[in-house]
């Protein structure tokens, strides 16, 4: 899920770069590439993918049958 959303924030900084255009005085095409990296870094970390109830993952309750 936050790979998809990093890729999102990627492809927007990629138009604002190409267009030579900001979003305001703060957000520009740079702030985005950080949101995107730090993005990234959260999901390679582990957070916001999704296992099964509880906290199961797939694999162990095909194992289980």
């Amino acid at each position: 899920m936050l790979a998809t959303a990093a890729a999102v924030v990627f492809g927007l900084a990629l138009i604002l770069d190409l267009a030579d255009a900001t979003l305001g005085d703060s957000i520009n095409g740079g702030t985005l590439i950080i949101v995107g990296l730090l993005l990234i870094a959260l999901h390679l970390a582990g957070f916001g993918n999704r296992t099964g109830a509880g906290g199961r993952s797939w694999n162990w309750r095909r194992a289980r049958r």
